[in-house]
């Protein structure tokens, strides 16, 4: 895989640029786009960055995190509060994606998107109010294990980290999560999957393989 030194800043620019002259090809009138990586990697930032790009260019976008999207406590922590093979397959509520987030901009949906489900902290529903995305809008969904679940991505991008990277920036409290990264590796192969992967062991000097791939 062939990688080029890059900005953060040029990458949020060019990445913007690709989705402006996009066009949804199951005909919506919205596109959506994933950054996937594991939460060392901050895929937040990067959507964020594309986010203000996009509304340079007189789109509108929302921005929606799977930390929003957590199962209840009681279904995550079902077979102890630190196992991995439930963090890749428990811990998301993918049907919930699929239903508040995805479902609404199908083809003939509504553009009505629930930003957000459950909070984590309180182990309580947020009762966040939908918001309506309009029209030629941009739907960014970032978190970690997105690629390899059929989300509709128009583009995706998946933020690599090695593993001595991912170990030595996943916080202490997380390292039992590793494992689940590495079957993710093995099983789901993201960086064949995604449309753009960027290098991210140094958080100062990224590196990507470019749109062309």
């Amino acid at each position: 895989m062939r990688l080029e030194p890059i900005t953060w800043e040029r990458m949020a620019d060019a990445l913007a640029a690709r989705l402006d002259a996009l066009a949804p090809p199951d005909g919506s009138p919205w596109l959506k786009a994933g950054v996937d990586g594991a939460p060392a990697a901050a895929g937040g930032e990067l959507a964020e960055r594309i986010a203000r790009e996009l509304r340079l260019r007189g789109r509108a976008v929302l921005v929606v995190s799977t930390e929003g999207f957590l199962r209840p406590a009681s279904l995550r922590y079902e077979y102890g509060k630190r196992d991995p093979d439930s963090y890749a397959d428990g811990w998301f509520d993918t049907g919930a994606l699929w239903r508040e987030v995805f479902g609404p901009l199908e083809p003939g949906g509504s553009g009505r998107v629930l930003p957000d489900l459950w909070d984590p902290v309180t182990d309580r529903a947020t009762r966040s109010p939908y918001e309506r995305l309009p029209e030629g809008g941009v739907l960014l969904v970032h978190g970690p294990l997105l690629l390899g679940r059929w989300f509709p991505f128009d583009l995706s991008v998946h933020l690599r980290l090695s593993p001595g990277a991912l170990r030595r920036r996943t916080a202490e409290e997380w390292l039992w999560t590793l494992p689940a990264f590495a079957r993710y590796e093995r099983e789901t192969d993201p960086g064949a999957a995604a449309d753009v992967v960027v290098r991210a062991d140094d958080p100062r000097h990224p590196a990507w393989t470019g749109l062309e791939r």
